[in-house]
Parts: C-alpha cells; structure tokens; sequence
C-alpha cells in the first residue's frame, strides 16, 4: 500500500510545505501511524485520504510545538490549519489535485541543478516508492552513497529556492528533457545494466515504464512522453527472449521472437502513433522509437527494413549528432549493404575520443571483421571489447566470440 500511495502522499505534502525534505519526513511519520493502528482498527476504505490526514496532523502538532520555528514555517503551519478547517473531508481534498501534485514532484525530482546521478535517485525514492537499500542494490552502488546523494539532493534543492511547480513556456520544453533523461537512464540502466552479474535488471525497466506512463498521462500533448513510452514499451517486450536459461545474453538476431510480449509491442505502437500524430517534426525519442518499431514488425530478423533503420539513424544523427548514433547506423548499413560498407563507417570512428572506452566499438568492429573472414583481426577486437565492458554475462559473451574467431 505504501509503494501505491507514497508519491501521491509527497507529492500532495509538497504542495502544501515547498520542500521535498519536510513533505518525505511527514509522509514517513503517517506510515509509523498507519502500521501503529492499521494492525488494530483494519485498512480504511481510502488508505491514502487516510495517510494524507495524518501526515497534515502531524504537521500542525510538529510545528505548533517548535518555538523556534522560521516565520516561513509558521505561515506553513497556518496554511495547514486553514486547509483542515476548510476541507474536513480529507478524501476530496486529497484526490482532487493529485495529477498537478504529482506532475510538479515530477519536474522537482529531476530539476537540472542535480547531477544525473541525483536525479535518479530522488526520482526512484519519491515517485518509485523504492527504498535506499533497493537503489543501492539496483545500481550497485553502497548503500551509504546512494542516501549521501538523496539528502544531498534534498539539501540542494531546499538550498537553491527551486519551486515547486510545472515549469511554463520555454522553460517547459528544458526541463521536461531532464525528466525523460531521468526515466530514459533508469529503463537503460534495468534493459542492459553496465557492471555486475546480471545482463539486465528488469524491476528498473518497470519502474521506468510506470513513471513514463504516468508522465503521459499527465501531460498528453508531449510528443516525446509517447516517444518514449514508445521506445520502452518495445524495448521491454524482448525482455523475456534476451536472456538464456543461464542468465546468458542473447543478441536480437538470436532471439526466439515467439517470445516477444506482443502486448507490449501493440501498447508501444500505439504510443508511437501518439507522438508522430503530436508533432510533425519527430524527436529524439520519438526516432528512436520508430527503429524500435521496424524490428518489432518484422516477423524474422530476415523481414527487418534495415535501409529504413539506416534512414532514421541519419536522422537521428542530424537532430541530435552522436558518434554512437553513428556506430548504430554502421550496423543497420552493414545489414543492408553488406560488412564491408559498416566497417569504412566504423574505421570513420576510430579516432573519436569519446568512444576510447566505449566496449561496443570493438565489438561492432570484430563482428564485421568476422563476417569478412578477417578471423585474427576479429579475435583481437572481440579481447579488446571484453577488457573494457564491466558486466561479467557480456564480457562471457565477447570472449566466447572471441574463441569462436580462432
């Protein structure tokens, strides 16, 4: 129940106090409530109307007690009272703002003056209902850090004066990209995790779809919210074909498509429609979700449209210029036009300095030398690759082709 109403809870408590830090405490203080009297009285009929009232009690109590209170504080205290006094009827008050509520703890959570890093914390402990040690585990991180960087966060949002608001105009369209960057890490880092043991970590990848749905709900006239929805919902649907008994990778060409969640891709498509029929000009997200979608349609990878692919990587690569993207296209024109063509492209790339530790480069590259029989040169790469990835199933992988290429 807790995990269901807790973003509501602060998002609500937010509102009313304009700091993540006091509304959390708050919210925490309804739950030791809830599982002090729950257990003797049962679950009432609107658990989170319940937590809602006992979080602002407790707000009252707490600040009526503290004489040494800021005025800032007292007016909160005020407001609350006002409120209570106004609007006994706790379940209205609480459902009636909710989708505001939580729409502002949103663009809060993933405000640009946090690090990255920040971000997605705050984000999977507000609106996940995730606790320290879970985001600590999910990203292997020691648990310690992962709460440095929470209160940190906390502390430099309360420091900074930011609003808690929706962001209006031009200021809308920068910070809406912060909060898909947010949710787009999140799903990545649970779709092809970079270190550890495990090659994907799907409790992220849920808890990044739950959030992008939850953000097209909340605002359905962004392209780019059903763009990404798009993008993960097909992404996830070759969940279950990515990963071999063992836990092993098992690479889109490989995979059986019979085990693809059909649901998801039909959601994803549908999502996609959205975003092309919101905007003329198509987004990052919204490209990327159409390449997503040429190998959802295709029934074999022999059926995938890979000049397609190519075509969009281009544009993709035109919007947003990335040698990553780049290294992408390469192998959709490999696919199409043969090894030799992707291996010019990703010769092209040697030299650039961002992908110096980029493991896929190599790998890219020791598979197109492969297919030209270029076997030693291939088996160099594929070592190459494996020394610099720090997920164990994907170095097992590259060194496996890396024996194969003897």
């Amino acid at each position: 129940m807790w995990r269901i109403e807790s973003a509501r809870l602060i998002a609500g408590l937010a509102r009313v106090v304009h700091d993540i830090g006091v509304a959390e405490e708050l919210a925490q203080d309804a739950l030791v409530a809830a599982l002090e009297q729950w257990p003797e009285s049962g679950v009432p009929r609107n658990p989170g109307a319940w937590l809602m009232a006992a979080a602002k009690h407790r707000a009252i109590d707490v600040l009526r007690r503290d004489k040494r209170v800021e005025r800032k504080h007292q007016e909160i205290g005020y407001r609350l009272e006002a409120e209570q006094k106004a609007a006994p009827d706790f379940e209205t008050s609480v459902d009636q703002p909710v989708e505001d509520d939580l729409l502002r703890l949103i663009f809060t959570a993933c405000h640009p003056v946090l690090s990255a890093e920040a971000r997605v914390a705050l984000t999977l402990r507000m609106l996940g209902g995730l606790t320290t040690g879970e985001i600590a585990r999910a990203f292997l991180v020691a648990e310690p850090t992962i709460a440095q960087r929470i209160v940190r966060a906390k502390r430099t949002l309360s420091d900074a004066g930011v609003p808690f608001e929706v962001p209006r105009g031009a200021e809308l369209a920068a910070r809406l990209a912060s909060v898909l960057e947010v949710i787009y890490l999140i799903f990545n880092e649970g779709y092809a995790a970079t270190s550890g043991e495990d090659w994907m970590r799907p409790a992220l990848c849920e808890d990044a779809l739950r959030l992008g749905r939850i953000l097209a709900e909340l605002a359905p006239q962004e392209a780019e919210v059903h763009g990404l929805v798009a993008l993960m919902e097909i992404q996830a649907s070759r969940s279950n074909a990515r990963v071999g008994p063992s836990g092993e990778p098992i690479l889109l060409l490989e995979q059986n498509r019979a085990l693809w969640h059909h649901v998801l891709i039909r959601r994803g498509l549908a999502a996609l429609e959205r975003a092309q029929n919101a905007s003329a000009q198509p987004g990052a997200y919204t490209l990327q979700a159409a390449i997503a979608a040429c190998h959802a349609r295709a029934r074999t990878p022999e059926e995938t449209d890979w000049r397609r692919i190519a075509g969009l990587y281009a544009e993709l690569g035109r919007l947003t210029p990335s040698p990553v993207i780049e290294l992408n296209r390469a192998v959709a024109v490999a696919m199409a036009d043969g090894p030799a063509a992707g291996l010019e492209l990703v010769d092209a790339l040697e030299s650039e300095r961002t992908l110096e530790n980029y493991h896929l480069l190599p790998s890219v590259r020791g598979d197109f030398l492969f297919k030209l029989g270029r076997r030693s040169e291939a088996r160099r790469e594929f070592e190459r690759a494996a020394s610099m990835t720090q997920n164990a199933r994907e170095r097992e992988l590259l060194l496996a082709r890396a024996e194969n290429s003897r």
